[in-house]
């Protein structure tokens, strides 16, 4: 831009409730949610967590090392850091190219000390290059995870070979349509948990209810769906063109009085399964559609990933829903393992084992598939949907979006022959059953 080097540009003044930018959200299976952000709220609200929550301080050189195309980018790669002119590394690749070694290699030639990453990346280089950070020369004094829960075991590996043991972790909770973190801990103020995102963060005042309405108790040990009591400024301002659809999905549930003006009586519906322990700290379950009910049991299906994922040899885990004619619905585990490790019956058992002891009986899986590669789009993210049509012999739906779409022929084979062997027949679908498994792990 020669012809404008070094010149002064003056900003245009905008009214704080314009609309900054649309993101479009809902996973491949559901009509895309346009999300409009607004431009006074979304930028406050970003610039406050990114300071707080990030820790970010002038001599700080920050590495948000996510796709910039999504919230996350648009939220801490993009505005928040630079709102607080952060020092920041911008990276577009695979994480693993040429080797599990790269991002550890940038740290130390740039001096990274806050990193920021999707559990999808930290697992992907654990299971390539467990010990790839102790080859390098780098300190971190934080590390982000965002996106998804982190199962406990990979925030273990994170906390000790990636931090060294040195860097706080901070888990952060929160979504497309709330601009920033709605769930986390302050660093080094308030104690880590492997698991859980944390309390909400300042200004958030999470709740969770039942299918009925009612409250769910702290330290109850039960699930339900968690929503935030009040307004705050990061929240989308409406789903663009469809302002009624952006009442029902995140309004209309747990409305107290539709005709009613009043926030308190429209808490917003997150779309989360949750438990709150009784120090407050949350931890999230997964999508409200998401969860897997086996004989009135709802098993969050990252409870159960969590669960298997003790297992040393598992790399990746995804739990799928098969119809039961007895329990309604039971869960099937499908497992990558570890580079250079052979499947065989005694892991499969050892999956087993560790969801019967983690969570219970009523969790053990009916089957666990040891697969080469799970079938995942270009972000890395698990396409749970075309797993569950291939464990109930339905159709996968549209498979152009993932990265990998050969593998979904390859583990086809391998479950529905194995199946059929043994005389588990598949009976036809009812409607229902076939939309349920079309839609399971729909973002909506």
């Amino acid at each position: 831009m020669a012809d404008y080097r070094g010149h002064s540009v003056e900003p245009v003044s905008m009214p704080a409730e314009a609309p900054l930018f649309l993101m479009y959200t809902s996973g491949t299976t559901g009509r895309p949610k346009g999300c409009q952000h607004s431009t006074g709220g979304y930028l406050a609200y970003v610039a406050g967590t990114s300071k707080y929550y990030q820790d970010i301080h002038p001599g700080d050189t920050y590495w948000c090392a996510a796709d910039i195309g999504w919230i996350t980018g648009h939220s801490y790669i993009v505005y928040g850091p630079l709102l607080l002119g952060t020092t920041s590394v911008l990276y577009e690749g695979v994480p693993t190219y040429p080797d599990a070694g790269r991002c550890w290699r940038i740290a130390e030639r740039l001096g990274v000390n806050i990193f920021h990453t999707a559990p999808t990346t930290i697992r992907m280089l654990r299971k390539v290059g467990p010990h790839e950070p102790s080859s390098y020369d780098y300190h971190l004094k934080h590390m982000t995870t965002v996106g998804e829960p982190i199962e406990p075991d990979v925030w273990r590996w994170y906390h000790d070979e990636v931090g060294k043991g040195e860097a706080t972790v901070v888990d952060t909770w929160w979504m497309t349509e709330t601009g920033g973190f709605l769930g986390s801990t302050l660093p080094a103020l308030q104690p880590m948990k492997p698991g859980s995102c944390g309390p909400g963060v300042l200004g958030i005042y999470p709740v969770i209810y039942d299918d009925d309405g009612n409250v769910v108790e702290a330290g109850s040990g039960k699930a339900g769906n968690i929503c935030i009591r009040n307004p705050w400024p990061g929240v989308l301002q409406t789903v663009w063109g469809q302002p009624d659809r952006f009442v029902d999905i995140y309004y209309r549930r747990y409305c107290k009085d539709p005709n009613s003006t009043d926030w308190r009586d429209w808490p917003f519906l997150c779309g989360d399964g949750a438990v709150q322990a009784a120090d407050g700290y949350f931890r999230i379950l997964g999508r409200i559609d998401d969860v897997i009910n086996v004989a009135g049991h709802r098993l969050g299906t990252k409870e159960l990933e969590s669960a298997t994922l003790t297992v040393e040899e598992v790399a990746e885990a995804a739990a799928v829903p098969v119809m039961d004619e007895l329990r309604g619905r039971a869960v099937e585990m499908y497992v990558a393992l570890n580079p250079g490790l052979a499947p065989g019956p005694e892991i499969e058992q050892k999956v087993a084992a560790a969801i019967e002891r983690e969570i219970g009986k009523i969790a053990r899986p009916q089957n666990v598939w040891i697969v080469p590669d799970m079938p995942k789009t270009r972000s890395g993210k698990i396409m749970r949907r075309v797993i569950a049509g291939i464990s109930n012999f339905a159709d996968v739906g549209d498979v152009t979006t993932l990265a990998n779409p050969e593998i979904v022929d390859d583990i086809r084979h391998h479950v529905q022959s194995a199946k059929l062997a043994r005389g588990d027949a598949p009976r036809e679908l009812s409607p229902q059953e076939a939309q349920e498994i079309r839609d399971f792990g729909k973002a909506e």
